[in-house]
């Protein structure tokens, strides 16, 4: 039959029954047979003060994470569309996309174009000939 209690406690690594009785007999001793039940009543309350402000401290978190959730109540789900399609490229022969314009330099003028008029085509020219 295997025991429930654990006879070392948390915070006491390796202390057993023993070193227990030890450190009762020395405290009671200290501080005497009156004062020692007045000790264990203020460590109890202090242990229970702390167990009040540790679930305080929980229930604080709590309310702030349902703060953080959304308030307003789930939308009603709506049906389902099917997937539509994506529109296929037309693959047309006659539809092709024209190239981009080239722009390319003008032609070097030279002097003897800058100096000289183009002639003119007059009536009088055509009849010499």
């Amino acid at each position: 039959m295997s025991s429930l209690i654990d006879p070392t406690l948390a915070f006491f690594d390796g202390v057993g029954g023993m070193e227990m009785m030890m450190i009762f007999v020395l405290s009671l001793m200290l501080f005497g047979g009156k004062k020692l039940p007045e000790l264990a009543r203020g460590f109890g309350k202090a242990m229970r003060e702390f167990k009040r402000a540790a679930s305080g401290v929980e229930d604080e978190i709590r309310r702030a994470m349902d703060v953080d959730a959304p308030a307003s109540p789930p939308r009603p789900r709506q049906p389902v569309s099917p997937p539509r399609s994506r529109p296929q490229p037309i693959t047309d022969p006659s539809v092709t996309p024209t190239p981009p314009p080239t722009t390319s330099p003008p032609p070097a003028k030279t002097s003897s174009d800058d100096s000289a008029p183009l002639p003119e085509d007059t009536p009088d020219d055509d009849k010499k000939d």
